[in-house]
């Protein structure tokens, strides 16, 4: 039976009733460092050389990610074979949250300005950011570690914000933290609407019913 068509379910009063039927699949994945956001590459040297999404799961054909993450950041990541459900959250205007480390110690004025927004780059236009969330973290999260090392303390100290948007343009937070002086050198997705990075390990991959209302409750 083909995703969206109609069956009868049982009967009322003598009547068929019917009801939508869905094949769709959605997952949850924790992308992790050194990863493109695709499945694949058509270019036989990028495919030689990168690593792909493919390699983490034996997903079915036709499975997209709902936005992306650049191939240095990492978390979580929304995976469904549905079109119409990766639009649908796209145009939600869904809240993402992201744990940052970056390159010294993060001044409560860089943090106002990531909160009001601030001027980026954007396909080589200047774009002016929308309001959002931004705090310091008084630890360092309790995340996997990455497997390169991001650099020695020796080099200087680093401090952990956590950064919410409500946008999706590419690099986005990395180019926010650089513009007010930080840059980032670790970036992890925890957070997309309603669902947590928590309880994924790098490279793992959940299968869940309706990944719609997970994120937009």
């Amino acid at each position: 039976m083909r995703a969206g068509v109609v069956a009868a379910v049982g009967n009322r009063n003598g009547l068929p009733t019917f009801a939508a039927v869905s094949e769709h699949r959605h997952f949850l994945l924790y992308k992790p460092f050194g990863y493109l956001s695709q499945f694949r590459s058509e270019d036989a040297r990028e495919a030689r050389k990168k690593r792909f999404l493919g390699e983490l799961h034996d997903f079915p054909a036709g499975t997209m990610a709902v936005g992306r993450l650049d191939e240095h950041s990492e978390g979580l990541l929304l995976l469904t074979t549905n079109g119409l459900v990766s639009e649908r959250i796209r145009r939600k205007d869904v809240e993402k949250e992201y744990y940052a480390q970056l390159d010294g110690l993060v001044t409560e004025e860089a943090l106002a300005r990531l909160r009001t927004g601030v001027e980026i780059s954007v396909e080589h236009q200047p774009y002016q950011t929308l309001p959002g969330a931004a705090h310091r973290l008084p630890e360092a999260p309790d995340l996997p570690p990455r497997p390169r090392k991001i650099r020695d303390d020796r080099h200087g100290p680093t401090s952990w914000v956590s950064i919410t948007v409500t946008e999706g343009k590419n690099r986005q937070v990395r180019k926010m933290t650089a513009a007010v002086g930080f840059p980032t050198l670790r970036l992890v997705r925890v957070g997309i609407g309603g669902v947590a990075l928590a309880g994924l390990a790098p490279g793992e991959v959940r299968e869940v019913p309706d990944v719609v209302a997970l994120v937009l409750g």
